[in-house]
């Protein structure tokens, strides 16, 4: 079992014990796994570029950049789930196009869209 199918597997048991499945409409899943990035986003408001550098070397605000990425991943892979995703085969696949629609001698050190390059 890949650590990706065993925390699925540990999520689902953590909401089947509270019944929790009744209210996990893939509509409302991906609800709340947007509600938990802005979340995160939510931390670097009226923040500075450095200030936000900073917040890995802040215990407590550690705590809150790890317990909010540690809240989009549970609703995300949830929602994965729901969706009968292979999270991991999709990633790859995601890299894959990735790799053709950025290549190096075109992305590299750039920050334009792929449909940008000539």
């Amino acid at each position: 079992m890949s650590d990706i199918s065993a925390l699925t597997a540990a999520v689902q048991a953590f909401r089947d014990a509270r019944d929790w499945r009744q209210f996990h409409s893939l509509r409302n899943l991906i609800v709340s796994l947007n509600l938990e990035a802005a979340e995160l986003l939510e931390l670097t408001q009226w923040k500075t570029d450095a200030e936000i550098d900073a917040l890995p070397g802040e215990p407590k605000a550690a705590e809150a950049l790890r317990d909010e990425c540690a809240d989009i991943l549970l609703l995300l892979l949830l929602v994965a789930d729901k969706a009968g995703i292979d999270l991991t085969a999709a990633a790859y696949d995601k890299l894959r196009k990735n790799e053709s629609k950025y290549p190096v001698d075109k992305a590299y050190g750039s920050r334009a869209k792929y449909t940008e390059f000539s």
